[in-house]
């Protein structure tokens, strides 16, 4: 019989942003009176489109600690500094890390986890690579050490399974979405629209958000838009090596087109409200394939209709809630775009259709409750952690 909650440390890079706190804000919320959270991020950390310190919220139900973390311009050689191990070696009932296992600092926290305690990894590895030393050593170590870990999706299982690690317990696990943030808002869309020097009343807005780079399928987009001979604007929220191309691009088409860098992620909500149709055109290259398609769910629960190309995990995020269209078929993408614009009605079924779907599968509270399930079976189950 228990006699205090159980104690949950949860460890990860991201978790600077105070919205990607969300998952232990409602694991939390969902397992009061029965668990406790304590959240460990870097004091600091340089993101992908600004430096970062670690940010907070009001309200926060699990109990943050920023800690030094050193080498953070490079996340595989990133590290954390000691006041992680003092925390690894407090009395926690199970250590979840939101690293990836092949990382220094993935190999750091399953070095520091006290051998009593199980340890979950969480991954987003749906390529079965070949690391160099010594970063095979580690994913090795990490695999061999933990309780169990999680996928972001079918594929990253599929993947870790091919490498040997589906001996210990594991699941799928999605990133989530913040509803509560995400959600449909006129007021936010025609204020948005009034900052971009837009009419409200104009031709359909198409967006991107995300990378600037050629994986995520720029290069199609710009080429499908290219050919549409309907009236349309375009939205760009990013940064990224491509931006120069980028502009050159949209500068033949005048004020209809906009791009727009540096946004944080808690501004992301409004940018999205402020687009009628989103596209997520990403391209399997040699090393990389899409991982999940976070802006998708996103975008999902802002009630924004989208296309989808089929790279990756893609068509599984979106299951039956978006327009899927193979990712080379640039004449499925014209014809997809061009039928939304020309439609409102069907992108409002489109709309009505991912909302729902984000709402059943990636609100957080979902997933933070599905995180909880697979805790408490690892423990009840005293997984073996070697």
């Amino acid at each position: 019989m228990r006699t205090r909650p159980l104690r949950l440390l949860s460890i990860g890079h991201s978790y600077c942003v105070a919205l990607n706190r969300r998952l232990a804000h409602e694991v939390a919320r969902a397992g009061a009176m029965e668990w406790e959270v304590t959240v460990v991020a870097p004091a600091h950390f340089p993101g992908d489109l600004r430096p970062i310190a670690c940010e907070r919220f009001d309200g926060e139900l699990s109990r943050l600690e920023a800690v030094p973390a050193y080498l953070t311009s490079q996340v595989h050689l990133f590290v954390y500094g000691r006041r992680l191990r003092e925390l690894a070696r407090a009395d926690c009932d199970l250590i979840h890390c939101w690293e990836e296992p092949y990382i220094l600092a993935g190999g750091q926290v399953a070095w520091w986890t006290p051998r009593r305690v199980p340890l979950v990894f969480w991954t987003m590895q749906n390529l079965s690579k070949r690391y160099p030393p010594p970063f095979a050593q580690i994913e090795y170590y990490t695999f061999r050490r933990c309780a169990g870990w999680m996928g972001s999706g079918r594929l990253v299982v599929d993947a870790m399974q091919a490498r040997g690690h589906g001996g210990k317990p594991h699941c799928v696990m999605p990133i989530g979405v913040d509803a509560e943030q995400f959600r449909p808002d006129s007021a936010a869309r025609a204020a948005m629209r009034v900052r971009l020097g837009w009419t409200a009343d104009g031709a359909p807005v198409i967006g991107f958000v995300g990378r600037f780079i050629e994986g995520k399928g720029l290069g199609l987009m710009m080429r499908a838009l290219d050919r549409i001979d309907l009236p349309w604007r375009a939205l760009f929220v990013g940064g990224g090596p491509l931006e120069p191309a980028l502009r050159t691009w949209a500068a033949r088409y005048g004020e209809r087109v906009r791009i727009v860098t540096g946004v944080t992620h808690d501004e992301v909500p409004a940018y999205l409200n402020a687009i009628d149709l989103m596209c997520a055109p990403s391209q399997t290259t040699a090393h990389w394939r899409e991982q999940f398609g976070r802006i998708v769910v996103e975008a999902f629960a802002c009630g924004v209709p989208v296309v989808s190309s089929d790279s990756g995990e893609l068509p599984y995020v979106v299951g039956d809630a978006a327009m899927v269209v193979g990712e080379h078929d640039e004449d499925g993408w014209v014809a997809a775009i061009r039928g939304l614009i020309d439609d409102a009605a069907l992108r409002r079924e489109w709309a009505g259709r991912g909302r729902e779907h984000a709402l059943a599968n990636y609100a957080w509270p979902v997933v933070a409750r599905r995180h909880l399930d697979f805790f408490t079976e690892l423990i009840e189950r005293g997984a073996p952690r070697e």
